[in-house]
């Protein structure tokens, strides 16, 4: 009996989200690394990546045309990863920039985790790729950790009031989470479980925190955006534990 292995799905859903919005608010703030480029109609650049987005993101849903959707998705995350560094040396010492590369990223390494591990068994590179885009998943998740211990203020206060014991409680806790799925993706230390619960907890963060803040204010274009990137990561997540899962399952079926 065959596995259905998700996480491309919901990475491909988490694409089609990002297009839906740049289409509907028409804005070039809906990408932030276009919005700083002095250019004289950023619109074009925006539509030409919403484009790339949907068409990504439709595509990777279809087997025979995954790795296509894969290598669109990954080079435009790759091109906004590289927009942000202009940021990161402009400031070094702050982490925001710093973050937003790390963020593209982890949707690069999704793409690449695809791609690799997709490609017919003669592609004597594919292995590569997967791995590849494995561990540099693992570097953006310890880039994830930081990012929240930095700005761990900030990250409280998008906690719901709501939910016990308290703010500061979770933003400190999730940190941790961050922080140990780093160690055991990158170290192969309880990896699969790792990725797991990472992949729940960001499905949280989209359900608890961004859904209920879209719903309470709808005409952000911000709330939007990050709540389809926190879906996109997600789903890079659930990729990687995808890969996890199937080369374990692999190895036992391997005499």
């Amino acid at each position: 009996m065959s596995r259905i292995y998700l996480g491309r799905h919901v990475y491909g859903f988490g694409a089609i989200f990002l297009g839906v919005i740049t289409l509907t608010w028409r804005h070039s703030n809906t990408w932030q690394q276009i919005g700083p480029l002095k250019v004289t109609h950023p619109e074009v650049l925006v539509y030409i990546a919403a484009a790339i987005e949907l068409f990504g993101g439709i595509v990777i849903q279809w087997p025979p045309a995954r790795r296509i959707g894969a290598l669109s998705l990954g080079s435009i995350y790759f091109v906004f990863a590289l927009l942000s560094l202009p940021l990161i040396v402009a400031s070094p010492l702050t982490y925001d920039g710093w973050g937003n590369f790390f963020e593209q990223f982890s949707l690069v390494s999704g793409a690449l985790v695809v791609y690799g591990a997709t490609s017919p068994a003669k592609h004597k590179g594919a292995p590569r790729f997967a791995r590849i885009g494995y561990m540099s998943f693992g570097v953006c998740v310890v880039s994830f950790a930081v990012e929240q211990l930095v700005y761990l203020s900030v990250t409280a206060n998008l906690v719901p009031k709501w939910i016990p014991p308290g703010q500061m409680f979770w933003a400190v806790t999730t940190t941790i989470a961050f922080a140990l799925a780093a160690i055991a993706i990158l170290f192969g230390r309880a990896a699969l479980l790792a990725s797991r619960l990472l992949t729940a907890m960001l499905i949280g963060f989209g359900l608890l925190v961004w859904l209920p803040i879209v719903i309470s204010n709808p005409h952000k274009l911000f709330n939007w955006t990050e709540s389809a990137e926190t879906l996109a990561i997600a789903g890079a997540a659930w990729i990687v534990t995808d890969f996890l899962a199937q080369n374990r399952r692999n190895a036992l079926v391997t005499p």
